[in-house]
């Protein structure tokens, strides 16, 4: 039986010292004192971008003005409801995070102030560039790699422009960074075999982190998911030593933390709408409107890229479906004229009835039983790599065809110079994986996050560049270490 360890009150000082420095957000305002020119000069550039951005591209769309109303009834009213025919109805269509973001700005700078939204939302953008540098740094790589993630986080459009919409996205990337960053820090903590959850904290700061997500946005549960999954893992590998209890019970700390925000959440819906809902509906529905499954269903036997996503998903129900932007292996055969006959039947009145609904999702299955392979591998696959890899000008003047060069000589290039950027990061990101998998600390953690958000977006029917957003931690992270050196950890033998 081994004899346990007792430290010298020296070893248990700079033991607790490295606990501090592991687990808390104040060692992000270490790494930047230390390197001040670099990280001062780098982030008023990556200021600047966002302000540009702001200045000449920001962004509000239906989804934001959806969440304006309901942080201004919030605010105004004491409820969580929508404004309907004039009446405040109680809603559950989305969940209250952004909402609440919203209404706290609201209530210090005043109802709809979007310029304030808009300029905290640079701040918190800013903030997770140090987020994802921290990340960099202790997956091992040394001082360049967190020098290249912060520089590569700062001057990236895509997360800077989102910053200046008012959306979701900066915030679910600032959350899903700091539950990355600080999963990392837990792990670091207790490689050296002395967990220790409840004094550090760390482990229900990841919960938090990832109750945040789960709250801005219902996909969030994917991080926990990856989390959760790469805790059990580890402790099955023993990579770690220390108990496999120890990671068990890190993961049931994160899982409890990250589910107890929604218990209130869940409550209220029961006790005000009448029904359990734990998140918020798939599409985004009233409990008595009708849920478009049937047409959903349609759409994913033949939409392959955004494109369809503006030019036909967006505008059903509403508008008439125009059977000219529709690509031809939506009107193949043998379901041609059936196909054509029910669009015909639609654009009668532009409203998506349930008995149209019902036979939307009759020949939904049909196509499905006629091009099974191309339904359920090509399309899902030709859906993943257009979110992954189409250029990202979604709220920029680039035409969504960028490929005909039918526009504007300057926006064809900012849309092919997007695209190879987009194209540049991903690449690096994989080729660290490949070249440098034994020598990243917590790879597999943003690997296992990665393959888990991919394979759920491949299920989904409208392929949207922003639902890829939140892998950016990850992604620059990665792409970072290309560059980087393995620092040498020298562990002295425990005193008997």
């Amino acid at each position: 039986m081994a004899r346990p360890v007792t430290l010298a009150p020296t070893d248990r000082k700079e033991r607790d010292v490295r606990s501090r420095q592991c687990c808390y957000i104040f060692n992000v305002l270490r790494m930047l004192r230390e390197d001040r020119r670099f990280f001062l000069w780098m982030g008023l550039a990556g200021l600047l971008l966002r302000l540009f951005f702001f200045v000449y591209f920001s962004a509000v769309t239906d989804d934001s003005r959806v969440y304006f109303d309901l942080a201004s009834n919030w605010l105004q009213h004491g409820a969580y409801a929508q404004t309907q025919l004039g009446q405040i109805v109680p809603t559950d269509t989305r969940l209250p995070g952004y909402p609440a973001f919203l209404a706290a700005i609201f209530w210090v700078f005043g109802l709809a102030n979007v310029r304030a939204v808009l300029i905290v939302q640079i701040s918190v953008d800013l903030a997770t560039c140090a987020l994802i540098a921290d990340l960099a740094r202790r997956m091992g790589l040394g001082r360049i790699a967190l020098r290249v993630a912060f520089g590569l986080a700062a001057l990236c459009p895509f997360l800077a422009i989102y910053s200046t919409a008012a959306l979701t996205e900066t915030l679910e990337i600032f959350f899903t960074a700091l539950a990355l960053d600080w999963t990392a820090a837990g792990l670091e903590r207790g490689s050296d075999g002395a967990f220790d959850w409840w004094a550090d904290k760390v482990w229900a700061g990841v919960g938090v982190a990832i109750a945040a997500c789960i709250l801005l946005r219902p996909d969030g549960g994917i991080l926990l998911a990856a989390v959760v999954l790469y805790l059990v893992g580890t402790a099955a590998k023993g990579r770690f030593r220390t108990d496999a209890r120890g990671l068990l019970t890190a993961a049931v700390v994160v899982a409890a933390f990250a589910f107890a925000p929604l218990v209130p959440w869940t409550a209220r819906n029961f006790w005000t709408m009448h029904h359990f809902q734990p998140l918020a509906p798939r599409y985004a529905n009233e409990s008595d409107e009708l849920a478009p499954r049937g047409f959903n269903r349609w759409v994913k036997t033949w939409m392959a890229d955004y494109v369809s996503v503006e030019e036909i998903y967006w505008y059903v129900p509403g508008d008439k479906i125009d059977t000219t932007k529709l690509p031809d292996r939506a009107l193949d055969e043998p379901t041609r004229a059936e196909t054509l006959a029910l669009i015909a039947d639609y654009n009668e009145s532009a409203d998506l009835t349930r008995d149209l609904d019902a036979r939307f999702s009759a020949l939904a299955a049909e196509r499905f039983r006629a091009h099974s392979v191309r339904s359920y591998v090509w399309l899902p696959a030709l859906r993943v790599v257009d979110m992954w890899m189409r250029p990202r000008t979604d709220f920029l003047p680039p035409d969504i065809r960028w490929w005909e060069f039918n526009d504007d000589v300057q926006w064809s290039v900012l849309a092919v110079g997007f695209g190879l950027l987009n194209l540049a990061l991903v690449s690096a990101a994989l080729l660290a994986v490949f070249l440098n998998y034994n020598r990243i600390r917590y790879c597999g953690l943003l690997i296992c996050f990665l393959v888990l958000r991919t394979a759920f977006l491949a299920t989904v029917e409208n392929p949207e560049p922003r639902y890829t957003l939140e892998c950016y931690p990850a992604v620059l992270a990665l792409a970072a270490t290309c560059v980087g050196k393995r620092e040498r950890v020298v562990t002295e033998p425990a005193k008997p």
